[in-house]
């Protein structure tokens, strides 16, 4: 079974990594890679082993790590893209609003949906569990709607402090 997918040239050389070895790692997977210019080709008998590297490769392409893109081995982890609307202007104010000051708005989104995320181009990637991956995008969606952070991690807080109360019950009983 063969798949090509296509990647930005400059995240060509992070599929790649430094002497190759991200490539190696992916290669694990029992996938055979060659990279052409922006067009990476995955060969394998495996189909299942195909997807995954698929995903890992898209999730590098969106501007995850190797490391982060890797989480998706796991296979209670998915990768969700999302584009972001609107033309370059509105592009680089939701991308503003999505990172924060210092990447901050990023890391409260992260640490409060326990999700990796990643801004690039004109998408909002996230990595994680199912739930965790769509409680993040609604959060996305509410801040690149107008809603102010303040109120979006305060609705994240609480749905997180409801799902340990019940976690708690259940556990009493």
């Amino acid at each position: 079974m063969i798949d090509k997918i296509l990647v930005p040239k400059d995240r060509i050389g992070v599929v790649l990594g430094r002497n190759g070895e991200t490539k190696k790692k992916i290669e694990t997977l029992g996938v055979q890679l060659r990279i052409q210019d922006v067009e990476v080709t995955m060969e394998s008998e495996d189909g299942l082993a195909i997807l995954v590297a698929k995903t890992i490769i898209t999730a590098i392409a969106r501007g995850f790590s190797p490391e982060r893109a890797f989480l998706l081995t796991d296979e209670e982890n998915l990768l969700n893209v999302m584009t972001l609307p609107g033309n370059e202007k509105k592009l680089k104010r939701l991308r503003a609003r999505l990172i924060g000051s210092s990447g901050k708005a990023r890391a409260n989104l992260e640490r409060l949906t326990n999700t990796n995320i990643s801004i690039y181009g004109k998408t909002v990637s996230v990595i994680g569990k199912p739930d965790d991956v769509e409680k993040c995008i609604k959060a996305v969606e509410k801040i690149i709607s107008g809603s102010e952070h303040k109120f979006v991690y305060t609705s994240l807080e609480r749905q997180a402090m409801i799902k340990q109360n019940l976690k708690n019950q259940h556990l009493e009983k």
